[in-house]
């Protein structure tokens, strides 16, 4: 039951259908987000996860629904550089000769001119943004000689340079060192505080519980969505996972 009165909606998405070939991927998913809102987006591999970031960047598109992106349409959102994606994997190889300061510019590439030359402001931003990550003692630092925590902060640093008010994320704490997986919890409660709205997958049911203020369950479709103290409940967890014990999952409830 939706229990949230919900104003000035940074993320709406109504009934999202997406199927790929003529199989179902997801179906009558909603969510709606408002500005300064963390929230967990949490299922079993393949449950429709990543689809579901897919279709609010607009990288594939929905047979059913409307999404709509600050009451825009995903189109001008992309646009207007409006979100920013942080996949799981990069998608760059750890062996191109490219380093951190390339990575982080490549967040303002979408507000400079064709030939892509930065200007004072962009490189600001990027300063600012690799400063946000400490790692400001690796600017020229190869991807390639960087540890998988610095490499997560890194591609983090690159969508904290773009200045986008939304920030989806895909298993942020995945194969992270301590170090950084503090920097990252405390940089998610900066970003709620500046207003920005987060959406994170991730199968850690801990950090759900820490910072998420909403939960969204997922399993092809909504299975429970609402406040994290409401719904990430032991029933909606083991429905969600298809019939997994919650206790297998984070261990016994305290």
């Amino acid at each position: 039951m939706e229990t949230i009165n919900y104003q000035n909606f940074r993320i709406e998405a109504e009934n999202i259908c997406v199927d790929y070939n003529g199989k179902v991927a997801l179906y009558d998913a909603n969510l709606r987000l408002k500005p300064g809102q963390i929230c967990g987006l949490v299922g079993m591999n393949g449950a429709g996860k990543t689809t579901f970031f897919n279709a609010l960047t607009g990288f594939v598109n929905i047979s059913k629904g409307k999404i709509r992106i600050n009451g825009e349409s995903v189109r001008s959102a992309q646009k207007d550089q409006t979100i920013a994606y942080v996949p799981q994997n990069e998608g760059i190889d750890s062996q191109f000769p490219i380093s951190v300061w390339d990575v982080v510019m490549m967040g303002r590439y979408g507000s400079m001119n064709i030939f892509r030359s930065p200007r004072e402001s962009d490189v600001q931003a990027v300063k600012d943004a690799i400063e946000r990550v400490d790692l400001t003692d690796h600017l020229s630092t190869p991807i390639g000689n960087l540890s998988g925590g610095q490499r997560k902060r890194t591609f983090l640093a690159r969508a904290i340079a773009q200045r986008a008010s939304i920030l989806l994320l895909d298993e942020p704490f995945s194969g992270v060192d301590i170090r950084t997986e503090k920097l990252i919890s405390e940089l998610f409660i900066q970003f709620k505080n500046e207003g920005k709205t987060i959406l994170l997958s991730t199968h850690d049911m801990i950090h759900v519980r820490e910072f998420c203020d909403l939960v969204l369950l997922i399993n092809k479709t909504v299975v429970a969505y609402g406040e994290t103290s409401e719904v990430f409940t032991p029933e909606n967890i083991t429905t969600t996972f298809g019939g997994i014990s919650p206790d297998f999952l984070f261990g016994p409830e305290s």
